[in-house]
């Protein structure tokens, strides 16, 4: 009896372990000219982002500017959460998967916070379920993106 008691608590004391255990995954900005890097919490997907910053001190040699989650790019539903940087050279942004249930959001910076658009699925018919308004975030146009290959 007090063998099958020390296996159920040593049982339960291992699958505590990767809940106690933050994991992380880090992608760089796919900007040439940026050097900044976005870091999600690949289980609650949390985006934080942190780059290089310049100091007026001619003796300094920088320091590191971060940028916690604002709007959208806070906790998310438990998951298994990773990030994709696009390979548009002039994207500051990344992309939030959640490799479960095949959602995206786009994060990015802006006034020194991450934040993330709303997660959106295609549906069967190619289309995104979240509802789609004007511009996007102050860009002009119909799109922010041309057609891809041809499609419209």
């Amino acid at each position: 009896m007090k063998l099958s008691l020390a296996l159920l608590a040593a049982c339960g004391a291992l699958n505590a372990l990767p809940a106690a255990a933050a994991s992380y995954e880090f992608v760089p900005a796919p900007q040439t000219d940026l050097n900044r890097m976005y870091r999600v919490d690949k289980v609650t997907g949390e985006v934080t982002s942190c780059q290089y910053g310049l100091q007026e001190s001619a003796a300094s040699i920088g320091q590191t500017v971060c940028f916690g989650p604002g709007e959208g790019a806070g906790s998310q539903p438990p998951s298994e959460y990773g990030l994709v940087a696009s390979r548009h050279t002039r994207e500051s942004g990344v992309f939030r998967v959640n490799y479960r249930t095949g959602e995206m959001s786009i994060c990015f910076v802006r006034k020194e916070q991450v934040v993330c658009t709303q997660q959106g699925k295609p549906g069967a018919d190619g289309a995104s379920e979240a509802p789609l308004s004007g511009s996007a975030f102050g860009r002009g146009g119909t799109g922010a993106t041309p057609s891809q290959g041809g499609r419209p």
